[in-house]
């Protein structure tokens, strides 16, 4: 049986820490085997190049998830929901500027070869 105070929090820290501690192993373990797997399938070149970038970008966003959730802490909890939202808005306003500069670079590209 767990001792809590009143707001939630455990009254002997040790679980907390040991939680904290399971949490970052966990976390390194699954980034480290996505990191492998990346580089295993680069490196093998298993997969046509067509596949092979939608699979790299498939493993880069499970491998985003895994930092944010085991490395930053941000879940679907309410009091981490402000958390969530600003990577949101981090993560659109950076696909704005990249996909914009891509697009415009590619539209350049094009108009020069005419």
């Amino acid at each position: 049986m767990r001792n809590d105070l009143p707001s939630g929090q455990p009254v002997n820290g040790n679980e907390d820490e040991a939680s904290e501690r399971l949490n970052f192993i966990v976390g390194f373990v699954l980034a480290m085997i996505l990191t492998i797997i990346s580089f295993g399938l680069v490196a093998m070149k298993l997969l046509p190049p067509a596949s092979m970038l939608a699979t790299l970008g498939v493993l880069a966003i499970i491998q985003i998830a895994v930092h944010l959730r085991c490395f930053l802490h941000i879940d679907y909890e309410k009091s981490h929901r402000d958390d969530l939202r600003l990577v949101i808005l981090t993560a659109i306003m950076i696909a704005i500027v990249v996909g914009g500069t891509i697009w415009i670079l590619w539209d350049q590209h094009v108009r020069m070869m005419a």
